[in-house]
């Protein structure tokens, strides 16, 4: 089922008011009715809905358990949800007691109700589409933004970071400390990134120890410096003091046997629109995916900038490359 589907709850099959059916049309968002509340999970756990529009007027006791069974659930807890309720305080703070994140009283303004729909989603948008272990921006994000900039024309740099070693230090040590690890380099990417770029800069968290974050072009060379300069300082306090002594530890490979592995280390792989012209985020994600595989072929924590331009393609570094791709690190 497409995300952009809204499902109607009405228990009695009474009609929604007519602000709301008015805000709906105007928001071309297409709807479902139903009158029993498990076809509406077993709808909502199939493909998640853009909204649920919950009839409370008539009999609140359905309705409002309908609420709660939906944000009670992991899956249908981020679908937001709008009460319509009788005008008086105690069913409108029984709607929000259920879980509702809007409620409409009987008799509200046909405005003020687009205005809190519009703002409902808002909300709900800006909740999905940040990873929540980081609260950073996600992949929705990151193409819009990339987007936004290939469409101004301004300079600009795209930084894939990955951390190296990561799974390892995650089976030594323990899921709990491995999220801790991406915490700290979230902190670090974010405080960097705006500290030296400000309002310019943007930081996204694709997904486990993933990361991608936009600068301008002028600012390539100190803000990835810095971060991996204080990526190397802090990183090492999070092992052992056998294992930050040691410089390393033994664990296991796929087949079993020991080997040494490093301390973890961080790999950015950079592209920019000095030699380019793209047309898609897609171009950009690309070459930012080769040039992040390519970093970590390299030793330590390190940045890679593509010096390559538009036309055939050269290769990376390590083969008969034409325009050079420089290997920049700390």
């Amino acid at each position: 089922m497409s995300q952009s589907v809204a499902l109607l709850f009405t228990p009695d099959g009474q009609s929604l008011p007519d602000s709301v059916r008015a805000w709906l049309e105007s928001r071309r968002v297409p709807t479902r009715r139903f009158s029993d509340a498990d076809e509406v999970m077993q709808v909502a756990l199939r493909g998640r809905p853009r909204l649920v529009l919950v009839d409370a007027r008539q009999h609140p006791v359905a309705a409002l358990k309908m609420c709660r069974r939906l944000k009670q659930d992991s899956f249908t807890g981020i679908v937001p949800v709008m009460l319509a309720t009788r005008d008086d305080d105690a069913s409108f703070a029984a709607a929000f007691d259920a879980g509702a994140d809007e409620v409409l009283r009987e008799g509200i303004g046909a405005h003020e109700v687009t205005l809190r729909l519009d703002a409902m989603l808002r909300r709900s948008d800006r909740d999905t589409f940040v990873h929540p272990s980081t609260r950073l921006p996600g992949t929705i994000e990151i193409e819009l933004e990339m987007t936004r900039r290939i469409e101004r024309g301004v300079p600009f740099a795209v930084c894939y970071a990955d951390l190296d070693h990561f799974k390892e230090y995650n089976d030594r040590y323990s899921y709990y400390d491995g999220d801790r690890v991406i915490r700290i380099l979230s902190r670090i990417l974010h405080d960097n990134v705006k500290g030296l770029c400000g309002e310019a800069g943007f930081v996204g968290h694709i997904g486990g120890d993933d990361f991608l974050f936009i600068i301008p072009l002028e600012q390539v060379n100190a803000t990835c410096g810095t971060i991996v300069e204080v990526f190397d300082t802090l990183i090492p306090y999070q092992y052992s003091e056998q294992d930050r002594r040691a410089g390393y530890y033994f664990g296991k490979d796929r087949r079993g046997q020991l080997h040494k592995v490093p301390l973890m280390t961080l790999s950015i792989g950079v592209v920019t629109n000095e030699r380019r012209v793209f047309t898609h985020a897609g171009q950009v994600s690309e070459l930012a995916t080769e040039m992040k595989s390519y970093a970590k072929t390299q030793h330590g924590s390190v940045f890679s900038v593509d010096r390559r331009g538009d036309g055939p393609a050269g290769e990376l570094p390590g083969g008969n490359q034409r325009s050079a791709t420089s290997g920049d690190t700390q």
